[in-house]
């Protein structure tokens, strides 16, 4: 091999740094199909343009799913990005919670680093897709007074959110956006009387607009592990026959 190889100047370093960048932040979505018939439904309501709202026991998949069908919505540049919306419960507050707002939210979005690795087949997809500006993790302490656009919106653990959060939130939707409502009320982490969960009052809301499609997702539809279904399943048998008590934070 000549030893006599031409000298790469400045520029050209830089462009060959900036290939080998964009080469490891390309990102691959695999194709995810519908498991069960209330999945079905739910990609089929979403490609018929329609809001969604999510509602069911845990362990079916509606956040998974609804990401798969945003991010890829996303990637088509039918909006420009998904945002994420949580509450910041228990501290409602995030103030309270030691460390900086980035440190403080991470804690949240712990589930969608899972999510994406599943849907790109690697553990940075997440953050490559936040750097990207294509994914936004908000809180719902922060949605006053803001007109969100362009975007698909899913509004995770919304049994967590208030009726004053839910209202918020809701009339922040502006032009050129989908919502996806995820929930369920059975995982409430709002104990207390004082602070109750907006869920049930919004639920009979966007039941009667013709905007949205409300998926209920049960026992049949858990595609966690089957420990998982066979616990749902054998627990609400018994809260049914009254031989343990029902897991219930609202009454």
């Amino acid at each position: 091999m000549s030893r006599l190889q031409p000298r790469l100047t400045k520029q050209q370093k830089r462009q060959i740094r900036i290939e080998q960048r964009e080469s490891r932040n390309k990102l691959k979505l695999v194709d995810i199909i519908p498991l069960t018939s209330n999945q079905r439904r739910a990609f089929n309501s979403y490609y018929e343009d329609k809001n969604l709202f999510l509602h069911g026991i845990a362990g079916t998949g509606k956040t998974f799913i609804s990401s798969y069908l945003a991010i890829k919505d996303v990637e088509r540049e039918y909006y420009d990005k998904l945002i994420f919306y949580r509450s910041a419960v228990p501290s409602r507050d995030m103030g309270f919670m030691p460390g900086n707002i980035k440190e403080k939210t991470r804690l949240y979005e712990a589930p969608y680093y899972a999510i994406f690795q599943r849907l790109y087949g690697r553990g940075d997809a997440y953050e490559i897709l936040k750097q990207k500006e294509l994914v936004e993790f908000e809180s719902t302490s922060y949605v006053r007074g803001i007109t969100i656009e362009d975007a698909v919106v899913i509004v995770d653990e919304v049994q967590n959110l208030s009726p004053q959060e839910l209202n918020s939130l809701i009339t922040r939707i502006g032009e050129n956006c989908r919502v996806v409502f995820c929930g369920d009320i059975r995982q409430t982490d709002l104990t207390k009387r004082h602070d109750p969960t907006g869920l049930i009052d919004f639920y009979k809301i966007v039941q009667g607009m013709s905007c949205f499609d409300v998926v209920e997702f049960g026992a049949e539809d858990i595609i966690r592990s089957s420990l998982v279904k066979e616990y749902i399943q054998t627990r609400m048998r018994l809260e049914d026959e009254g031989k343990i008590s029902a897991i219930s934070h609202y009454a």
